[in-house]
């Protein structure tokens, strides 16, 4: 097997650059194969393009005739593009994408007179088997029937000769089956309640859209080096291998040069976001080796979660081209950092205003502050939820490992900000005199904008940071569907603005106050009830653990513990109240979390057996007998003397020995306790023991293999080395 690995490291060091050419600027190309405003133009009647529109912009629902006329357009501009499948393309509660490709093809019952055919029906619905896909227990196996539906908000696209349509997921009997149906309920809950705040201070606003623009960290390993490691292939994680000698110490590869195999992905990659409307922008190498970043212009939520869903799929099929593949694993490699998603999240309203971002006036500054206290409010209530958002096997790596935002939910927003609230914290409880009104006015709201100006500092460990016109939720995992973690965020906000609207409602009409005395009045209450929720220290510190648990803040460090939180009464009331999750439906997806951790946790330990058995002992042994030939041989020639000068590689026999007691016998005990944990019932219970019982041997099988492969000959180690593997450009 050691051959395998030195082929694949001969391969990778005779790659060259794959040629590439950009086909044009990146201007002309942006949205060619999306049927956007400008496609729709010129395929489409007046009628079907304004029926799109008001779907889009009011939700308004295209009726079946109309639905003929767009799906008409639709496949001519398909077919012109040389396309011949159509799929509707849906995000199941896999954590992946999901599509099933029928051709723009029929013929009539005898099978003559060939068409190309899709209508209306085609578009608007299609029917896959619901219960091959995650359903949390709502749907029975011969209850098969599930449907998707079109999401004219997200415009369909191509992808090499299939057109995709972008839809939502449901059961037969009405259930969410996805990510997408969630989120779109949230977004449309945090544009009512926002709005209506919004008219507090503009009367013209009629609706708010979160926004949302995330940050793509990965690995990019060759392809030969990853298919020589088994426990890559199966689990996207290295289960063991030794350290390299260099890391990221030298912090030399962050921003560095892009190496040139790397780069040019990345320009064939960018070419085909274009094409696909997918607005990437920056790129840059990260802190570990062979780690990068790519990063879009902000875009609306919903569409924004939806390009992250395509491009991930992208950059694997991309990787394909150039004899790479992509890690997306939040912890693929021990040793080094791991991967994030950071997701930068605002409110813009449609007269073209960033609610989070204050200007020169008074007025636009109290909205600005409306807005960031009421978000910082939400995270205050609602930390626990907001923890469970992002939980995952994987991420569990990732949080609180010194390199990314810990487990523990707080807010950084800086010491200039700080010391704006504690002014506002001390406004006078009721009605404002004339002049302390015009202190706050003009010496507190108004010097905002000079506050932040000022205000450069950045917070890394923090989960969830203020950075200057947006919060930044650094926790997501690399490897997550951005949904998850944006449906429950838009959701707190939303549910926090109804309650302050309610508030300042009954302050005017109950307590006979002005308007911005009430909004005064309420944003004082909740800086004093939030102050636990803000952080400015270092999040990676023992000290803040200890402090945290002081305020009576969460730290849930493992999946099982943190996910209890989204069945939770009060997480429970929140969906159900904003209509965003029945009881059914936030059931399921509790249960689909915890048997998708335990899932992976199993995988990963037979995987890790297997390669400790299969690869690390019989190499070790293998070495062994080596040295062993060389012992006898000694006491050929040497007799008596044998033991003193063999002294070393008798001492190495006996080390070997032990680590290899030491794998068989936490292999076996691992497994033995996995036996245990498949005969629960209870997916709760399950989840925790893989995680409690299962899960701690890994570490410690890990050790005694990492350690033979420190003894054992280099030439003969089966399995392809870390410094192979992350330093291989």
């Amino acid at each position: 097997m050691s051959t395998l690995r030195f082929q694949a490291l001969q391969e990778a060091s005779n790659r060259k650059p794959v040629h590439f050419e950009e086909i044009d600027r990146k201007s002309n190309l942006f949205g060619s194969n999306v049927f956007n405003e400008k496609a729709m133009k010129q395929y489409l009647t007046s009628d079907a393009l304004k029926g799109v529109r008001d779907a889009i912009q009011h939700g308004t629902k295209i009726d079946r005739k109309l639905a003929d006329y767009i799906a008409m357009g639709m496949k001519e501009w398909a077919l012109a593009k040389g396309v011949t499948h159509y799929t509707h393309w849906f995000q199941p509660l896999t954590g992946t994408t999901a599509e099933k490709h029928d051709a723009f093809f029929d013929t009539s019952y005898d099978g003559s007179d060939p068409v190309e055919k899709f209508g209306g029906a085609q578009l608007v619905q299609q029917e896959p088997d619901a219960s091959s896909f995650p359903n949390g227990g709502i749907r029975n196996t011969f209850e098969a029937r599930g449907y998707t539906a079109w999401d004219p908000t997200s415009p369909a696209f191509i992808y090499g000769t299939t057109l995709c349509i972008p839809t939502v997921f449901i059961a037969y009997t009405g259930e969410a089956l996805d990510n997408k149906i969630p989120l779109l309920r949230a977004l449309s809950a945090i544009d009512e309640a926002a709005t209506e705040v919004c008219k507090y201070f503009d009367k013209n606003v009629k609706k708010v859209t979160a926004t949302l623009g995330w940050e793509q960290e990965y690995f990019l390993i060759d392809k030969a080096l990853a298919n020589s490691r088994p426990d890559l292939m199966m689990t996207g994680r290295t289960l063991l291998g030794h350290t390299s000698a260099k890391g990221q110490q030298l912090d030399d590869h962050y921003f560095g040069s892009i190496p040139t195999r790397a780069l040019t992905y990345m320009r064939d990659l960018e070419q085909e976001c274009m094409l696909l409307g997918i607005p990437v922008k920056t790129r840059h190498n990260e802190v570990a080796p062979n780690q990068f970043e790519l990063a879009p212009i902000f875009e609306e939520t919903n569409l924004a979660v939806d390009h992250n869903s395509l491009l991930m799929d992208v950059m694997q099929r991309v990787a394909e081209r150039h004899d790479f593949k992509v890690l997306f694993h939040e912890k693929p490699f021990k040793g080094v950092n791991g991967s994030g998603k950071h997701n930068n999240w605002s409110l813009a309203t449609d007269t073209g205003v960033n609610l989070l971002s204050p200007s020169k006036t008074p007025m636009s500054n109290l909205q600005f502050l409306t807005f960031f206290i009421n978000t910082i409010k939400a995270v205050n209530d609602y930390e626990t939820l907001l923890r469970a958002s992002i939980a995952t096997a994987s991420n569990d790596h990732r949080l609180g490992a010194n390199e990314a935002p810990p487990a523990i939910i707080s807010v950084f927003i800086g010491a200039q900000l700080s010391k704006v609230l504690l002014e506002l914290e001390s406004v006078t409880t009721g009605k404002l005199s004339p002049e302390e009104k015009t202190d706050l006015k003009l010496n507190v709201v108004g010097k905002i904008p000079d506050v932040l100006l000022d205000n450069t500092d950045r917070n890394r460990t923090s989960p969830f940071a203020f950075t200057g016109n947006k919060f930044e939720f650094r926790a997501v995992g690399s490897n997550s569907n951005c949904s998850n973690a944006m449906t429950t965020l838009n959701a707190i906000v939303a549910k926090q603005l109804i309650d302050f609207k309610n508030e300042v409602e009954n302050l005017i009409e109950n307590k006979d106050m002005k308007k911005d005395d009430a909004i005064f009045n309420v944003l004082r209450e909740y800086i004093k009830q939030s102050k636990k929720i803000l952080f400015e220290g270092d999040g990676y510190s023992d000290a803040w653990e200890k402090e945290a648990a002081k305020r009576g803040l969460s730290n849930f460090k493992t999946t099982p513990e943190a996910i209890k939180a989204k069945v939770s009464k009060q997480a429970l009331d929140l969906f159900e109240e904003l209509g965003i999750f029945n009881h059914v439906e936030a059931e399921a997806r509790y249960e689909i979390e915890l048997e998708e951790y335990t899932k992976k946790i199993q995988i990963e330990g037979r995987v890790l057996g297997d390669i400790a058995r299969n690869h690390v002992i019989p190499t070790a042994i293998r070495y062994q007998n080596t040295l062993i030939e060389n012992v006898k041989g000694l006491k050929e020639i040497f007799g008596k003397e044998f033991e003193t000068i063999a002294k070393e590689q008798i001492t190495l026999i006996k080390e070997i020995s032990g680590h290899i007691e030491g794998i068989n016998t936490k292999v076996l005990a691992m497994t033995n306790e996995r036996k245990k944990a498949n005969q629960l019932t209870d997916a709760q219970k399950m989840a925790e023991a893989y995680c409690n019982k299962v899960k701690p041997y890994f570490e410690d099988i890990r050790n005694h293999c990492d350690k033979l492969e420190l003894l054992v000959d280099d030439e003969s180690w089966t399995l392809t080395k870390y410094r192979e593997l992350l330093f291989t450009k």
